[in-house]
């Protein structure tokens, strides 16, 4: 087989670096080369457990690769041959390429120093169907699950096990739940309402093994307590998929990602790599980054396709910003570059600034919900390294924003005297917009 591009991985990262090289170069032939039969939409996976019921209701549908003109043949890639442009695949065939670009995502994390991990009914989240629709039966039978790991997955996975009425608690290191993401205030008001929704969480201790004679029975935490267990949930990250690029001599990074420039070209100008197994550096620090988020990979992949044949300077990757949004219940949390700890961690000289206000206008109309937003911003400057809101629906929204604002480098100059438009069933007031509204917090701070 021969095709212009070939495209390993068929996931987010997969799918838009096919799409938009397409688009740029129509006179170029496209293949994806995906392992899975079917894709899923990976942020909805953790909804499969309760809000959706089915690993069906997630899929991605395999008519956008014939509307666009991309081939797609289901098969694994098993080998590269950079400098004769060859992959080998599981099936024997050879495809010869012009343009590779990698997608190859990422995998669980299974820890090798936890004990228990290779009993039944100890599970990971894998963006695997058909792994998944087992997971499900397993857990079925299930009433007492704990979740190892408090971050994003772990928080929405244990949600909806817990809408099924089913016992879970989350066992966290950190002394909070999604502490990696939020400062402590938001991360208390997200533990607050797990718990009110009937989560049970233990943060601030971390599990020492995973207890049980053939099939979990328990585990036991650092602190010596155990908890009954029918399941155990391991929600403690992913690892990059880089074996089949350090095979082929590609170079990674200290962390396992596949080294790429800001073009996301690897050290062979004519390999691209994209997505959770591509290298990756913060955009404020310039410290390697472990940020693994469908969003960035998408962006990574946008930057990708575009650059396949023609080198654009204005198309390139500046960096990872960590934008975050989930929601628990209706109260939703969104967060976006450094928390104030990171920042303050990394040495930055900062001010911060928040507001509550509300997300609709006026506040007694149905469904209005309080909206806190928190800025982090560098006090010389202004300029705005991150953000924190908590609120309605509209916090996704709200947080892209301020991705849009520190990808920028806008101040909170810029956003106090921004132009926005209102509406009292979609918007915060205008007199009162907690945006606007926590910039002014900051530029008094600043006068200070």
């Amino acid at each position: 087989m021969k095709t212009d591009v070939l495209v390993i991985g068929g996931s987010a990262a997969g799918i838009v670096a096919a799409m938009v090289g397409r688009s740029c170069y129509p006179e170029k032939e496209f293949l994806v080369l995906r392992d899975q039969p079917q894709a899923l939409v990976p942020c909805g996976i953790p909804y499969i457990f309760g809000s959706l019921g089915s690993t069906d209701k997630d899929v991605i549908s395999d008519e956008i690769y014939a509307k666009a003109g991309i081939d797609l043949r289901i098969d694994s890639a098993v080998g590269i041959d950079p400098k004769g442009k060859l992959c080998l695949t599981s099936s024997g065939a050879e495809i010869a390429f012009d343009r590779l670009v990698l997608a190859t995502g990422s995998r669980p994390y299974v820890p090798e120093w936890l004990p228990g991990t290779a009993l039944k009914n100890v599970f990971t989240i894998p963006k695997d169907k058909a792994a998944l629709d087992r997971i499900m039966a397993g857990l079925q039978g299930c009433e007492r699950i704990v979740t190892i790991g408090g971050g994003f997955i772990g928080v929405e996975v244990s949600d909806e096990l817990n809408k099924l009425g089913k016992s879970v608690t989350i066992v966290e290191i950190l002394p909070h739940v999604l502490g990696l993401a939020f400062d402590q205030e938001i991360a208390s008001r997200a533990e607050e309402i797990l718990r009110e929704r009937g989560v049970n969480l233990r943060t601030g201790v971390g599990a020492k093994a995973i207890l049980g004679d053939g099939k979990v029975s328990g585990v036991e935490l650092t602190n010596g307590e155990r908890i009954d267990a029918d399941a155990v949930i391991l929600a403690m990250g992913y690892r990059p998929n880089t074996s089949l690029a350090a095979a082929a001599g590609l170079p990674v990074n200290e962390m396992g990602f596949i080294k790429v420039d800001e073009y996301m070209r690897t050290q062979n100008p004519e390999i691209f790599a994209v997505g959770d197994c591509a290298e990756k550096r913060d955009f404020v620090t310039r410290k390697p980054s472990a940020v693994m988020l469908a969003s960035t990979a998408t962006s990574e992949a946008r930057v990708a396709g575009a650059n396949l044949y023609r080198l654009s300077v204005v198309k390139t990757f500046s960096g990872t910003i960590a934008i975050f949004s989930t929601a628990i219940g209706d109260t939703a949390f969104g967060a976006a570059g450094l928390t104030e700890a990171a920042a303050r961690r990394e040495g930055f000289d900062i001010v911060t600034g928040s507001f509550t206000g509300v997300d609709k206008h006026p506040g007694s109309l149905d469904h209005a919900h309080p909206q806190f937003v928190k800025l982090i911003a560098a006090r010389e400057s202004g300029v705005v390294l991150g953000g924190e809101v908590m609120g309605g629906t509209s916090v996704g929204e709200l947080t892209n924003l301020l991705g849009f604002a520190i990808e920028n480098k806008m101040s909170v100059n810029s956003l106090f005297t921004a132009q926005i438009g209102t509406h009292p069933l979609l918007t915060a007031p205008p007199t009162a917009y907690p945006l606007i509204k926590a910039a002014e917090a900051v530029l008094r701070e600043i006068r200070r």
